[in-house]
């Protein structure tokens, strides 16, 4: 469904370039030019939610996947948001469906959606070379001679990094709005955090809107994004396959075997961290030892989006905490998967304006 060209089904040379292209887009270098534009998004939505009862994590769905289209597709994303929107969200329903391409079936209906897309990719690529012009984005990256990719291979990896963007930090952002309210004296430290990043914006004359130097200020809220990373363990484990013999701790692991790392355990270990059950924060103020604290993976498999993933996160908490408090709605306790960990039923919470 994803496109047998996507990133995450390969490895060696093709994996390579395919990671290359998009680190370059995702630096630091490269997305602190699109804090305004985030912070655009995550303003209408945090507006459109105000005084009623949401779902959080759907609401979150819709914030991330609109910046997941926007480092796609730079500015020109506005044109195809609700097309885009429309299929991708067909698409999603077939993940977890029986494989049964029959009229009427999830898996069918999620099969045209697929080709849709592709189509949809295929027509912005068209019109891109039409005008000729030097494009920052991952697609414009991806569509650069040198680097050597078809139109299929493009579209089966611009659908990949949308589902690799949009669920995940959604989750991500859902436990931390949970934790938040769990823990007021956290939310209390954040909240002062980002009103002082407000406060000394205004003291020295600075234009309103965030920029990639506030981010960097905003220390306590990375580590709350930190901590309910390793708490919450989004990506609970992860494929592995030895290459070679291995012996670990005196086993043998052969050559071929399928292994799994198990990141929960990892992250819930008393030996790598003190009351791992507790939400603590603070443990982020001295780095982890090197080795357990792996939230987007590790190695050359590794997250290449984690940088954009933390700072819409935090550009979203800044407009959350400083402009509106919240209240959990129904069951407060209870995990559901879906496939990641979620708190029950996606956490309800009600949305008011503190003004």
């Amino acid at each position: 469904m994803l496109g047998k060209q996507a990133i995450f089904f390969h490895q060696g040379e093709y994996h390579s370039n395919l990671r290359r292209l998009v680190l370059r887009t995702f630096m630091p270098e490269a997305i602190k030019n699109i804090v305004p534009a985030i912070e655009s998004i995550a303003q209408d939505c945090l507006k459109s939610w105000e005084g009623h009862e949401i779902t959080t994590f759907l609401e979150m769905k819709t914030f991330t996947f609109n910046v997941a289209l926007l480092s796609i597709f730079g500015k020109e994303e506005v044109l195809y948001r609700e097309d885009l929107k429309r299929c991708y969200y067909t698409l999603e329903q077939g993940y977890n469906s029986m494989p049964i391409n029959l009229l009427g079936t999830l898996f069918h209906k999620a099969m045209k959606a697929r080709k849709e897309l592709a189509q949809i990719v295929a027509q912005i690529i068209s019109r891109r070379r039409q005008g000729n012009q030097d494009y920052k984005d991952l697609l414009g990256s991806f569509m650069e001679e040198k680097a050597g990719l078809t139109d299929e291979q493009i579209a089966d990896n611009v659908i990949g990094v949308i589902f690799a963007a949009r669920d995940t930090t959604a989750s991500v952002l859902t436990w931390i709005v949970k934790y938040l309210c769990e823990n007021p004296c956290v939310l209390q430290a954040v909240t002062e955090e980002q009103e002082s990043i407000l406060k000394s914006k205004k003291e020295n004359g600075e234009e309103e809107g965030l920029n990639w130097e506030d981010a960097k200020k905003m220390q306590i809220t990375s580590r709350v994004i930190q901590e309910t990373l390793r708490v919450a363990s989004i990506l609970s484990f992860t494929f592995r396959e030895a290459v070679e013999d291995v012996e670990y701790e005196g086993h043998l692991i052969p050559k071929g075997w399928k292994v799994l790392p198990l990141f929960r355990n990892i992250h819930h270990s008393p030996d790598n961290f003190k009351e791992p059950e507790k939400f603590d924060p603070s443990r982020f103020e001295a780095s982890p030892k090197p080795n357990t604290f792996m939230p987007f993976g590790s190695g050359i498999h590794a997250c290449p989006g984690n940088e954009l993933a933390k700072l819409e996160m935090l550009v979203l908490l800044h407009h959350l905490t400083t402009k509106y408090r919240w209240s959990m709605e129904g069951a407060k306790n209870g995990i559901q998967y879906g496939p990641f960990a979620l708190p029950q039923n996606g956490l309800p919470i009600t949305l008011y304006s503190k003004n």
